[in-house]
């Protein structure tokens, strides 16, 4: 089970997905990028975020097409990728109910829903003084679209006057290729682009414009709501922005080859507890990117690489505290997930050719150089097959099995039984399938194989059952190793697929 590609592998199906429910075949450049310029950063933790990926596919060209579609589904988490072009507006968004959805009139509205995708295709797609408001939901992927002059006040409002806003236990929400955008600050009757609060975890902006605005974004409402975090922001473009680039109150984020150009005010507020990683930045006409402002709790950052090129640092006095004049770290910043880094002086090289909606979905490989993929993805295999079988005892053999969502004729016992001609399968694409024992267990490496005849297992995620942990995420099949760890019982979850798995064995050993 090779992680490094589970996200790609997703993307792929559902490019593929997309193309086959909707009878209208995907440019190139709109399959390769997807298949290639996968999910990164925070929001690839907690399982990963793969949206629609998997799901049906319909077109909207009005805000209450979205919503209709939202609506239509069988559950409210039923996957769905929802293409969008041409404008959506105050004058063609209502309204509409169904047991699957909870929308309004004056926003798009992804609240208490999970597994949805909403991508620009064609000409492009514009949320005109339009917000997108995210809610008690997970797993939401948005793509390729842009937000513009979304207000809180004056006429007409949305949103609380901001662009993208996750608030009330939100998880693992990639937002990526889009351009957010504002025509002045909260006088002008606008608030953030990009805002997170009330326990939002797990969210990556990447490849993405930001600019014109009072307020980039923030994560926190106030010094107390402190339960947000995990946020991932790289190869975006901060232009003409006040402040709050952004503003991090408690949790962590990582902030890495990014260009921020004209922050007015100040620039990464990290306050309250917080930390923040920032890495290979490159800051350009600005004032006090860095820093702790506007309060007495202090933040704090851990620096590396970053250029700062014309940059104006104020004196420290009260609640007004820069890392600069020549920022240093204050404190060490562990990321869980692989990252690779252009370097700080070719960033704004770089995100000018990839970052916003319209750009192809373009993305960097850290040589400095944009790219465009292959449409091909030649290194996927369509099954992989088992790789690098461990050597040792199979502690799987005499124990016992158990699951959910099982198709007829098939048995959980069958994946721990030696026997390769024998498999379970779930009823559909998705569905889990443990291994368990009568007593705690040390367990530190599986090995999944598949049946002849098998689908392909486009996203999985390995649990310790006794706790929920997530041990490991990936795609396909073979070996994954992590951690050693005691427990009576392991599931292998199958989130996403191509056709119908069939697992032959799920064997386990303790190195």
């Amino acid at each position: 089970m090779r992680r490094a590609v589970a996200v790609r592998l997703s993307a792929l199906l559902a490019a593929g997905a997309l193309a086959a429910a909707t009878g209208v075949a995907l440019s190139t450049t709109t399959a390769s990028a997807a298949a290639a310029g996968g999910v990164t950063g925070y929001a690839t933790q907690n399982g990963g975020t793969t949206g629609g990926a998997g799901g049906q596919t319909v077109r909207a060209t009005t805000g209450t097409a979205i919503h209709q579609a939202l609506c239509g589904r069988a559950g409210s988490s039923t996957p769905i990728t929802i293409q969008v072009e041409g404008t959506i507006n105050h004058g063609n968004t209502t309204k509409v109910s169904g047991s699957s959805c909870n929308t309004a009139a004056d926003k798009i509205e992804l609240k208490q829903v999970s597994n949805v995708t909403i991508v620009g295709v064609g000409n492009g797609a514009v949320f005109d003084q339009l917000g997108i408001h995210i809610r008690e939901a997970s797993n939401i992927v948005i793509q390729n679209v842009t937000v513009r002059n979304v207000k809180k006040s004056g006429s007409p409002t949305s949103n609380g006057g901001d662009a993208i806003g996750m608030e009330s236990d939100v998880r693992n929400v990639w937002v990526d290729h889009v351009t957010l955008e504002a025509s002045g600050g909260e006088s002008e009757g606008y608030d953030g682009l990009f805002d997170m609060k009330d326990n939002t975890q797990y969210v990556t902006l990447s490849y993405s414009v930001l600019r014109n605005s009072g307020r980039g974004g923030l994560i926190g409402s106030s010094e107390s709501d402190r339960s947000n975090g995990y946020v991932t922001f790289h190869h975006n473009l901060y232009e003409n922005i006040d402040s709050r680039a952004p503003l991090l109150r408690g949790g962590i984020a990582h902030m890495y080859n990014n260009h921020y150009k004209r922050l007015n005010d100040s620039g990464i507020n990290s306050r309250a507890g917080a930390r923040a990683k920032v890495d290979n930045n490159y800051f350009e006409d600005s004032k006090d990117v860095l820093g702790t402002f506007y309060t007495d709790e202090a933040g704090y950052w851990q620096v590396g690489g970053n250029v700062f090129d014309n940059v104006t640092w104020s004196s420290r006095s009260g609640d007004h505290n820069p890392a600069g004049p020549n920022p240093t770290s204050n404190t060490s910043v562990s990321i869980p997930y692989g990252f690779t880094l252009d370097g700080a002086n070719c960033v704004p090289n770089v995100v000018a050719q990839t970052a916003g909606a319209g750009k192809g979905l373009k993305v960097s490989d850290g040589s400095c150089t944009p790219q465009n993929p292959d449409p091909t993805d030649p290194g996927e295999p369509t099954d992989p097959g088992p790789t690098d079988p461990p050597a040792g005892t199979n502690l799987s053999l005499g124990a016992g099995a158990d699951g959910s969502s099982k198709a007829s004729g098939t048995s959980y016992g069958n994946v721990v039984d030696g026997n390769t001609s024998t498999y379970w399968s779930p009823s559909g694409s998705t569905g889990s399938v443990s291994v368990k024992w009568g007593s705690a267990t040390t367990v530190s490496k599986v090995n999944v194989r598949l049946a002849s005849g098998s689908g392909t297992i486009g996203a999985y995620r390995l649990l310790n059952h006794d706790t929920g942990a997530v041990l490991a995420t990936g795609s396909g099949s073979g070996t994954v190793a992590f951690s050693p760890v005691s427990l009576k019982k392991i599931t292998l979850e199958i989130t996403n697929a191509s056709g119908t798995p069939r697992i032959a064995e799920f064997e386990t050993y303790a190195s």
